[in-house]
């Protein structure tokens, strides 16, 4: 019930905002259970990169949606981790025609056993997955260009 006032609380464009990463978040999860091969062609221009150029106008949307992916994805009832998240944050993007990249890395954990990481990055921002970023190996990338 405390989580449900919580979300009235807040303004409604972020309530919708809110609402629609949950759909990306599902529809990320989806696409993650699919074969590999058969996604990458809709995750954009593999080993290319979009521009790092900041566009001030695009500062609030990025914030906003990066904000709202990492606290959407505590409340999916599925697993909704790094992959999972960048896809979701790369389809919304998408759809405000904004450009983005998605990075998958490599790395071995304490034990040697390999671990996989993705994070997605728009102009200078990164919006999902920095946190962990610098100790994976990129591996390949997909780049969507508006």
């Amino acid at each position: 019930m405390r989580k449900v006032k919580l979300l009235l609380s807040l303004n409604p464009k972020m309530i919708l905002l809110l609402f629609e990463v949950y759909v990306y978040l599902a529809r990320g999860r989806v696409l993650k259970g699919r074969p590999f091969s058969k996604i990458a062609p809709s995750l954009g221009d593999k080993m290319k990169e979009s521009s790092t150029e900041l566009i001030p106008e695009q500062r609030r949307k990025l914030s906003e949606i990066s904000q709202a992916i990492h606290i959407m994805s505590n409340y999916t009832f599925w697993e909704s981790e790094c992959l999972v998240k960048a896809i979701a944050a790369m389809k919304m993007l998408e759809k405000r025609n904004i450009e983005s990249t998605l990075y998958l890395g490599t790395a071995k954990d304490a034990s040697g056993k390999l671990i996989a990481h993705a994070w997605l990055r728009s102009g200078p921002f990164y919006i999902t997955g920095a946190e962990v970023k610098e100790q994976f190996t990129v591996v390949s990338k997909f780049a969507k260009m508006m």
